[in-house]
């Protein structure tokens, strides 16, 4: 159960039957040929696995289930830079629990540029200047990591859903940090966050559940998970880490 119990969607199902062709992609990615369906049980849920594995790719998919926007951004946001997105989101059922989110945002560091642009654009062709406030100034006037918290604390408010793609790929470690703390205080205040990562910071987050995409969406504990486990190996010892990696042949 949730610590919190404000949960905006309790479940994805797959509805892999209905698909003609399992050997195209998205559908033969191994970690989503397995999966059947995901039950979201905490305010935050983690995603791992390695490059390639799929995590971007379902949680895109998540996102269009939800009606936003495959690049990014809020349900109101309709800008298309490119058409990339795969047709995962078909064949997704989701299940919620009655519970309506105040507001809803998908996040993905690939992309974030398209959508600072798109807010810029609805500000000089639209008027739309209230939005400078909502998202803490022009974004392509901060640094990338900046912007990216600036929208976190600004924008991202209680009783939210929020989906976030790799967000760490922008920020240094002590940002990653300070991310933690705003997505604890936004979960306290009865958001849910489902989020894609790589990082040992982010996923140190103790009311969390992460699934692990290289064993088939099973649950794995902190430590037991290979992001972790690698950081651990390296920092400890990074001389003969170092001597491993570099070795002459």
């Amino acid at each position: 159960m949730s610590l919190f119990s404000n949960l905006y969607i309790d479940k994805v199902k797959y509805e892999k039957e209905n698909i003609l062709d399992t050997k195209k992609y998205p559908f033969n990615i191994p970690a989503i040929k397995n999966l059947d369906e995901l039950n979201f049980n905490k305010n935050v849920t983690f995603l791992i696995g390695e490059n390639g594995v799929g995590k971007s790719t379902f949680i895109e998919a998540l996102a269009i289930s939800l009606d936003l926007n495959p690049e990014g951004g809020t349900q109101n946001f309709m800008f298309k830079t490119s058409d990339t997105h795969s047709n995962l989101s078909d064949y997704f059922k989701i299940y919620k629990n009655g519970n309506v989110p105040k507001t809803k945002f998908f996040l993905r560091a690939e992309s974030f540029y398209n959508v600072a642009s798109e807010i810029q654009r609805l500000v000089k062709e639209d008027g739309f200047y209230n939005l400078y406030k909502s998202y803490g100034g022009n974004l392509h006037e901060c640094s990338h990591g900046e912007s990216f918290l600036n929208l976190v604390k600004n924008r991202f408010t209680e009783n939210g859903l929020y989906i976030l793609d790799e967000p760490e790929a922008a920020l240094s470690p002590t940002r990653q940090m300070t991310l933690l703390c705003l997505i604890d205080e936004l979960v306290k205040k009865g958001s849910q966050f489902i989020i894609s990562t790589h990082s040992p910071i982010l996923l140190s987050y103790k009311n969390a559940d992460i699934y692990d995409l290289n064993d088939n969406f099973n649950i794995v504990d902190y430590k037991d998970t290979e992001i972790y486990k690698t950081y651990k190996m390296f920092l400890d010892d990074p001389d003969r880490m170092l001597e491993m990696l570099l070795k002459e042949n």
